[in-house]
């Protein structure tokens, strides 16, 4: 071209091409950044089948897998052809050129500047919209598999008499389908509209006309596909109606139709229908009519009939037909509500009894008698022992206990009783060198089972073990000791190779060992290894001498991990517990079917109604669900985890549930029939917490039958908070072993409380049979109180404990120093037609960073005690003869001494003098914080003591003076009635 410029002009500066070597390093590094995104996605995906097949449940994969890439093929296809085919179709009925106005002009050079990069920029759009909808379908794969593989429920819904599985399986799907639709249809629009504008067929500014007929045709039938759509969605509602929630009568999530909606809204959104699909019409009669008067018109009759039919209509319905007459009105959709929340959630065949409350028997003795018989009363406490089970039986500072022990039955000489179980696992941060080698090849597993009687505690108050030691030894016999997958697991290890673990120490020092298991995924393969050097950000894995022949790497190594990755379909319960099976150590978790799709029942949020004084502190405990609200549930299925090879196992527990026969049909062959599970499996088996709590916050409400006091309110219960702290959550359940009084027998039970709403006497005690295996097992049983009488409740009894003079002393004297007093479960028993509580007390101090249970607290009747023992507290509070000492004198200030002795006789006054000698040893080895030598002191004490009580009572019989037999001014360490501490029992 000419130089323009008229002047001289500078050297003209060319811009060289990059030479050979810099173009050939810059696609070399472009090709391995590639190569490296490919290889990371790829190690994701080789890894994880790696480790499903490892566990036998490759199945499980494929078949999610394929479900998530077929959804995202259909799906994102169906979006990218909808907009594609529409921005396609307005580009070819585009208005030939004519004109240009000034909004024609600034388009066209929009037009000229893609007009080279149409095909790109459609193909674009077009894969960017399909991509996200793919996405997003892939999302629904459980939708879809439930809808393709439903199960009838054999129920049928009151109101349009359609099978449930209808509103849990299809329904969801169906709603997907129409979200689906609008999204394409809206995207479709948008680009259609968009293309007409950018080439003519639609104009704002430009003069005539502001649509071409052949816009006014396309665009027509998009908003009649989609008000055509809207028409569905208003006939799928009529049946939503009986899914949803709603607040009625201070009811959070009622669920189902009300007056207003069978009377108002059932018939609105049928009328509605038809006006939509009469409007849709009336849209697509315009690729005829090529006008929009008439389809405009019938949109906006559509939107009127929509305000004053579906939102005015049913408020004057509920105004001024249901509020002055609502019991009435109300009562027959409150029936159904009832019997369908109560069918869903297993609390049909709950057996209500009215429980006075007050003891019906006077003979003291004989109601002390039916203390044993009617309940093992566990005085040892799983969420309070575990660093009493840390410090006694740690062994070394690399293991390490649950926050939260376990109650299991296990049983010697034929009887089974309440034990207290923890696992002795791998505790990384007591590992003293940390290090890649430390962590992840040497320190590899825990060892043991420690296990403890539930209801008895030695003379200092520690557990009686009945499984202890390192290895362990005791009751259960010989077992694969060694923990390679446990609640603290939470790490991944390399194990089986030339690098060898430490297995445990004894007196000669420390063993090692090699995984002999066939779990995990072999590293043999280098390809593996740089999978895994690339999925766990590791790259010590690919090249470290410590993995060889037979190295395998462990990981998802907890047992709710295992079962929730196995069956990703399942809802777990918070709390997986550890048995001794078969000589194996095996973690039994329970899990859930759910849905949210159960017409009439009520639904509830999972989070919150699991939710308790335990899971606050500790969220190894709270449940892993899949849904969090939910309006059915059933405990369908029990799950093992082997705490050595990590084998799982999912066996049918409910064999009458249509959510799990649908998963089976599924993911066939994952779940093993119920036939399957072993006596010795079976005998561990127990009700789930989980299950339990929920049940329980909706028995609050629902465990009335009848629809008036339903709405009156009068009978809403509440689940009292934990009384034994200051959290505000709610207590939690307990497992005991006792009968209700309508069995023969006792049985492993999971009890709670019921106190009145906003009030804290006592309600309801509500109890279920835990023990798998047993004709009741599941049954539930409320006691209810009469609302005539007032019954301490958990909160008052616990009041009552803290308020009395004599053990508000005793308290404070327990805390003394540096001290610590924590209460234990505070155990409810229904005894001969009144309530028995009992409390352990702990305490932590004197030097030990442990609690031991130092005192029992028992209530019956109005009456308390506080004692060393639960004989003795039982004996007090019943005013029965025991085999307590005589009871000491208060000397106003702060302790308590024994009469002095008035014989002279030498026998008595040797024995005291022994007495005194133990006692004040006893007061040495207290300061010291030294218990065991408190506890000989302790049992020299009551040796003395009884020696001079027999001496008093040969002097008494000829003629010598009697006496006390307790040393003078003896003080009472801990300040209780008994100078002694004894061997407790249930």
């Amino acid at each position: 071209m000419p130089d323009r410029g008229g002047g001289p002009t500078g050297p003209r500066i060319r811009v060289g091409r990059p030479s050979r070597r810099v173009r050939t390093l810059l696609m070399t590094l472009g090709v391995l950044a590639v190569l490296g995104m490919a290889f990371t996605m790829f190690a994701g995906f080789w890894t994880d089948w790696l480790w499903y097949r490892s566990v036998d449940y490759s199945s499980v994969f494929t078949t999610t897998l394929w479900t998530k890439i077929g959804l995202f093929v259909v799906f994102g296809l169906l979006m990218a052809v909808a907009v594609g085919f529409n921005i396609w179709l307005a580009h070819r009925l585009r208005p030939p050129l004519s004109a240009m106005s000034m909004e024609q002009q600034s388009l066209d050079r929009y037009r000229m500047g893609i007009a080279p990069y149409k095909k790109w920029l459609l193909f674009g759009i077009t894969a960017l919209v399909g991509l996200i909808a793919g996405a997003s379908a892939s999302g629904q794969w459980r939708t879809w598999l439930m809808w393709v593989n439903g199960v009838p429920f054999g129920q049928k819904d009151p109101q349009f008499q359609l099978d449930v599985a209808f509103y849990a399986f299809d329904l969801p799907w169906y709603r997907f389908l129409l979200g689906f639709g609008f999204a394409a249809a809206i995207l479709s629009l948008i680009a259609a509209a968009l293309t007409h504008y950018l080439y003519g067929g639609l104009r704002v500014t430009s003069p005539g006309a502001r649509a071409t007929a052949a816009a006014t045709g396309h665009l027509s039938v998009l908003i009649g596909f989609f008000v055509a759509l809207k028409a569905v969605a208003y006939w799928l509602d009529r049946y939503g109606l009986a899914v949803k929630s709603s607040d009625f009568k201070a009811t959070d999530n009622w669920t189902g139709l009300r007056y207003v909606d069978a009377n108002a809204y059932l018939p609105a959104k049928t009328i509605l229908f038809c006006i939509a699909v009469i409007c849709a019409l009336l849209f697509f009669s315009t690729i005829w009519r090529r006008t929009w008067q008439l389809p405009l018109i019938g949109f906006g009759l559509m939107v009127l009939s929509a305000i004053l039919i579906g939102g005015l209509y049913p408020a004057i319905v509920q105004k001024f037909q249901v509020q002055p007459n609502e019991q009435a009105k109300e009562a027959p959709y409150v029936n159904k509500n009832l019997k369908a929340t109560r069918e869903a959630y297993g609390i049909d065949g709950t057996q209500v009894t009215e429980y006075s409350g007050t003891a019906n028997t006077k003979d003291a003795t004989k109601l002390r008698d039916d203390v044993d018989a009617t309940a093992s009363i566990r005085i040892m406490d799983p969420n309070i022992v575990s660093p009493t089970f840390q410090q006694l039986q740690q062994m070394r500072k690399y293991y390490a206990f649950p926050t939260n022990l376990d109650v299991d039955r296990y049983g010697s000489a034929g009887k089974e009783q309440d034990t207290v179980i923890g696992l002795r696992e791998l505790n990384y941060a007591g590992i003293d060198k940390k290090n890649w080698i430390n962590n992840h090849f040497r320190y590899t597993h825990g060892y043991g089972v420690v296990a403890a009687e539930g209801t008895s505690v030695d003379s200092e108050g520690r557990p009686v073990f009945t499984e202890s030691d390192l290895p362990s030894k005791g009751q259960l016999g010989t077992y694969e000791q060694r923990i390679y997958y446990g609640e603290k697991t939470n790490t991944y290890s390399i194990v089986g190779g030339p690098q060898k673990e430490i297995d445990y120490s004894d007196d000669s020092g420390e063993k090692t060992y090699s995984y002999e298991g066939n779990s995990g995924i072999n590293l043999e393969n280098p390809i593996n290894r740089a999978a895994y050097a690339v999925a766990l950000n590791e790259p010590q894995i690919l090249y470290s001498g410590a993995i060889g022949e037979g190295s395998r790497i462990l990981y998802n190594r907890t047992p709710k991990e295992r079962v929730e990755a196995v069956a990703p379909w399942l809802t777990i319960d918070g709390d997986a517990y550890p048995a001794v099976v078969n000589h194996r150590i095996q973690w039994i978790v329970d899990a859930y079917t759910t849905t949210n799709g159960y017409p009439y029942a009520s639904r509830t949020t999972l989070g919150d109604t699991t939710a308790d004084s335990l899971t606050a502190t500790n969220d190894q405990r709270t449940v892993v669900a899949q849904q969090n609200q939910v309006n059915y549930i059933r405990n369908s299925v029990k799950a093992t985890v082997d705490a050595y090879t990590g084998e799982v196992k999912l066996y049918q527990w409910d064999t009458q549930d249509p959510v799990l026969k649908t998963w089976m049909k599924a993911f066939p062959g994952t779940v093993e029939p119920k036939s399957k599970i072993s006596d010795a499996l079976m005998a561990h088996l127990r009700y789930p917490q989980d299950l339990f709590k929920v049940q329980r916050e909706l028995l609050t409400r629902y465990h009335v039958k009848d629809a008036d006091t339903f709405l009156s309110g009068s009978e809403v219960w509440q689940v009292p908070d934990d009384p034994t702290n200051k959290s505000g959550d709610a207590v939690p359940p307990y497992y005991l072993s006792m009968k209700m009084p309508d069995q023969r027998e006792q049985a492993f039970s999971l009890t709670t409380t019921f106190t009145p709403n906003g009030r804290d006497n006592l309600s309801a005690f509500m109890a279920v049979d835990a023990e798998a295996g047993k004709s009741d097992y599941g049954k539930i049983r409320i006691l209810k109180l009469p609302t005539s009488t007032t019954v301490n409740g958990p909160k008052q009894v616990q009041s009552q404990f803290n308020s009395e003079q004599d053990i508000a002393e005793s308290i404070r004297l327990l805390r003394g120093g540096d001290s610590e007093v924590e209460y234990g479960n505070l155990l409810t028993v229904p005894l001969d037609g009144g309530l028995l509580y009992v409390e352990p007390v702990y305490v932590r101090g004197g030097g030990l960073q442990y609690p031991l249970l130092r005192k029992v607290l028992v209530s019956y009747g109005g009456n308390t005690a506080f004692e060393d023992t639960l004989d003795e507290a039982l004996n007090k509070v019943f005013g029965v003869e025991g085999s307590t000492p005589p009871p000491e004198e208060d000397t106003g200030e702060g302790e308590t001494t024994t009469p002095p002795p008035t014989s002279d006789n030498p026998t008595v006054q040797e024995a005291l003098n022994d007495a005194q000698k133990a006692f004040t040893a006893g007061q040495e080895a207290l300061k010291k914080g030294d218990w065991e030598a408190y506890g000989r002191a302790q049992d020299d004490l009551e040796a003395a003591l009884r020696r001079a009580e027999e001496a008093q009572s040969r002097a008494a019989g000829t003629g010598g003076a009697t006496s006390s037999p307790n040393p003078t001014g003896s003080p009472n360490p801990t300040g209780s009635p008994s100078p002694t501490p004894s061997p407790q029992s249930g």
